[in-house]
């Protein structure tokens, strides 16, 4: 809207780039353009703007289709003042010098005639389909008719308006009916997501056998390993038993030999010292056959003196020295009797 200042007597107007404004005096333009600013007198001056910038029409209509079914359709319309001097003699644009504001509702005024223009072809062509064809490929030709119509539309060349785009953003038939629609979709969908599922379900279930089959091949695989494991293992076994009883057979036999060997060198040694000891006994009983008895006698108390220990005290008793009186009387009365 225009800003307008009050002073006494005159008033200053300033405009927007997007608003066209003409003030008029007795009639006759005085000052046109858009974003123009200057001084009036309320009281000469008759003022008008018109919006240059796009603006939206939101429709919102029912139509009846050739199946004699209701649908909505939802659309938006925008449109543009493009001949400003043109909308401001055929619509009333004006404005309150005072206040700036429209005196009528021109924006309105157009969005009814844009509202009336945008459903009559529409209709026309929504009233030759069937339903299903509307909610299926409808919106296309919807818009395209619409936009068709409004573009060479006489009446709105006339005000000085433009279309610059037109969108339709749906139809849609009532809740109840559209619900029912949706159920063979709805139900074809719900059968495929269960045969997905079920597919899943049984291509889980034959993974799991495949897993359960690879499970039980693995564990006779491993059992029959297991077997030739045992197997292996006791004949390592038998032949290690086998290899060390023939190994303490050989040290046996070795041993015995050994022993035997040992014996005999034993035997012999001993039957050769034997021998030695013999002899030298022989030699010595021969070299003591020509010596006097009592020669051997003192001999034999030399050595047994020899080998006795150490005496520190000797007790002659009667016992010990009969015996010897004895035999030392008997030889001398055997050496006199020799000498007699």
């Amino acid at each position: 809207m225009a800003d307008i200042t009050r002073r006494p007597f005159v008033h200053h107007l300033r405009s927007d780039p997007t608003s066209f404004v003409l003030q008029l005096r007795d009639g006759a333009v005085k000052r046109s353009g858009a974003g123009v600013s200057f001084w009036f007198r309320p009281s000469t001056a008759a003022l008008a703007e018109v919006p240059m910038d796009d603006r939206e029409q939101a429709l919102m209509f029912q139509a009846r289709t050739s199946d004699f079914q209701v649908v909505s359709v939802q659309a938006t319309v925008t449109y543009r003042v493009s001949e400003p001097v043109v909308a401001a003699t055929r619509i009333d644009f004006g404005i309150n010098p005072r206040s700036g504001e429209w005196n009528a509702r021109p924006l309105e005024r157009l969005g009814g005639l844009l509202t009336e223009l945008a459903q009559q072809p529409a209709l026309e062509y929504l009233a030759g389909i069937t339903m299903a064809e509307a909610l299926a490929h409808g919106i296309g030709p919807v818009r395209q008719q619409v936009a068709d119509q409004l573009a060479n539309d006489q009446r709105l060349i006339e005000r000085g308006l433009s279309v610059t785009d037109v969108r339709v953003v749906a139809i849609r038939a009532e809740a109840d009916l559209e619900r029912a629609l949706q159920t063979p979709t709805r139900e074809a969908v719900q059968q495929e997501a269960d045969r997905a599922t079920f597919e899943r379900r049984a291509v889980a279930v034959e993974n799991e056998r495949a897993i359960a089959e690879n499970e039980l091949t693995n564990q006779i695989e491993l059992a029959r390993r297991e077997e030739e494991l045992v197997a292996q293992r006791g004949q390592n076994e038998r032949k290690r038993a086998s290899e060390q009883a023939e190994a303490d057979r050989i040290a046996t036999v070795a041993k015995a030999q050994r022993q035997g060997l040992i014996a005999d060198a034993d035997a012999a040694r001993t039957r050769l010292l034997g021998e030695a000891d013999a002899t030298a006994e022989s030699a010595k009983f021969a070299a003591y056959g020509d010596v006097d008895q009592d020669k051997l006698i003192a001999l034999a108390l030399r050595e047994l003196a020899a080998n006795l220990p150490p005496i520190t005290h000797l007790s002659i008793t009667p016992e010990l020295l009969a015996p010897l009186l004895t035999r030392l009387g008997d030889g001398q009365g055997t050496t006199a009797t020799a000498s007699e």
